[in-house]
């Protein structure tokens, strides 16, 4: 290797560098190069952490299992906003990455370890996450101040975090950009703050897949948490885990688990400890809405996020989303705060993380009036997964099937199939590509492709793998 970086006699980080002379060779034969060592001089990367490849400008980082694909660049020096425009990138790497106070800090906190099978994968994060992470912890500290007399800030909104308002903000960060691994550093390092006193984490998602995901990316990661965070299975359980804890812990629940027992017309407080936070997996609409709403009996009532409150009045929170919220949208600002950090899909574009997105309105209208469309709309968002409520979980199955059958209809599905294809063919006249098509459920997907190869029989063959086009489930049964 041309470069290795020790800490305390122990090589941490590895830099294979080709001549920017050379036109025959580039960052990827540095790559590979660097996989040769990994083979035959194996001892070398035991404490690895990091791997750079570098042709002299263009630079990439990665970690010691990372495919070609996973090298990333490295576009910050001290924070997110400091990025050099004119500098090479490598040099940007080395002045940023290679910082000391940050390199350590780095070492300490970002890096994770995942299971696949028989394989043990080695996770780092990227410049973003990083900084995003750095940012949201010091926010959280600002915010989980107990200070008299800034209660009220909680129900308004500011850009900038208000010490005691136990509100730290919104890390917005495009889908696809690794939320899962930003939370996981985010809850290792903050757990370590000895300003927060030993802090209970509470990781709050909308969806029980999601929750279950989330719990096994923190669960592999105990070596950075330094405990085993834990999974409420149903609502008893929830309550009994936050009424028990009396410091440090990390729970798993779903918001839905904030339900209300019959006879209860409030949340009891379950924990009124300041240095409990509360990590909102995407911070939408579940986990922000604290306006009551009128029922059809003539009744208010109150959502899972005013619950989640008022069970514990003094928890800060934070967001984590993938999706952006919109700039008049204050309820989700009001709840969480300002931007912590921003790493949006043109962001993701210019690091190569991902390919442009272009975006083509084209509409096959419902035979369904505006005001019912946005009533089964507001009904089907309010979808119930856990048991704790299950008349209310059937009533809302109803609702969606009602939509489905609306979306689904035949008259619908036989024109929306007529434009796939004529925009599809159009496309692939002057440039060769794919198409995917995501349905509303497994149902109406194949019905759309029943109708596709009606138009198009030739598409169609027995053997899928052999198939113009063919039908790909995953997830639960209302899911494509």
């Amino acid at each position: 290797p041309d470069v290795i970086c020790f800490i305390n006699g122990l090589p941490f980080a590895v830099l294979e560098l080709k001549s920017p002379s050379d036109e025959n060779t580039d960052i990827w034969d540095a790559f590979n190069q660097l996989q040769t060592y990994k083979d035959e001089i194996g001892d070398l990367f035991i404490f690895n952490e990091a791997l750079v490849v570098s042709d002299g400008y263009t630079a990439r980082v990665g970690s010691l299992t990372a495919n070609q694909e996973r090298f990333m660049p490295w576009r910050t020096i001290k924070h997110e906003d400091d990025k050099p425009k004119l500098t090479w990138q490598l040099e940007t790497l080395v002045r940023g990455f290679f910082d000391r106070e940050l390199f350590l800090d780095y070492i300490r906190y970002f890096v994770l370890f995942e299971s696949n099978g028989e394989t043990i994968i080695k996770k780092i994060a990227g410049y973003y996450q990083f900084h995003a992470v750095r940012e949201a912890v010091k926010a959280t500290v600002i915010a989980a101040q107990e200070i008299e007399g800034v209660a009220e800030k909680r129900a308004t909104y500011a850009d900038e975090v208000v010490p005691g308002s136990k509100k730290a903000g919104v890390v917005w960060h495009t889908q696809g950009s690794g939320k899962s691994i930003s939370m996981c550093c985010y809850a290792g390092k903050l757990l370590q703050q000895p300003a927060m006193n030993n802090p209970t984490l509470i990781v709050v998602t909308d969806r029980n897949d999601l929750d279950g995901q989330l719990f096994a990316t923190f669960s592999n990661a105990v070596e950075l948490l330094k405990q085993t965070p834990v999974q409420a299975n149903d609502r008893d359980e929830l309550r009994q885990l936050l009424a028990e804890r009396e410091s440090g812990g990390i729970i798993f629940t779903t918001v839905q688990k904030f339900a209300l027992l019959d006879d209860e017309n409030s949340h009891p407080i379950l924990n009124d400890r300041h240095n409990i936070v509360v990590i909102s997996d995407e911070a939408h609409r579940s986990q922000y809405g604290l306006k009551a709403v009128l029922t059809a009996d003539g009744q208010y009532k109150f959502g899972y996020a005013k619950h989640m409150r008022d069970a514990l009045p003094f928890a800060s929170f934070i967001g984590f989303t993938g999706t952006p919220i919109s700039q008049e949208d204050k309820d989700t600002r009001a709840v969480f705060g300002g931007y912590v950090s921003i790493y949006d899909i043109q962001d993701a574009v210019d690091d190569g993380a991902t390919v442009p997105i272009y975006y083509e309105s084209r509409l096959a209208k419902l035979e369904l009036n505006v005001d019912e469309i946005e009533a089964l709309s507001d009904q089907v968002d309010e979808v119930v997964e856990d048991e704790e409520d299950i008349g209310q979980r059937e009533k809302t199955k109803g609702e969606w099937s009602r939509l489905e059958k609306l979306v689904g209809a035949t008259p619908r599905l036989q024109q929306v199939a007529a434009d796939l294809i004529d925009h599809f063919e159009a496309r692939t006249a002057t440039m060769d590509g794919k198409a995917m098509i995501v349905g509303m459920s497994r149902d109406i997907c194949a019905q759309l492709y029943n109708e596709i190869v009606a138009l198009r029989p030739d598409w169609h063959d027995p053997d899928p793998s052999r198939g113009v086009i063919k039908i790909v489930m995953t997830g639960s049964a209302s899911d494509l």
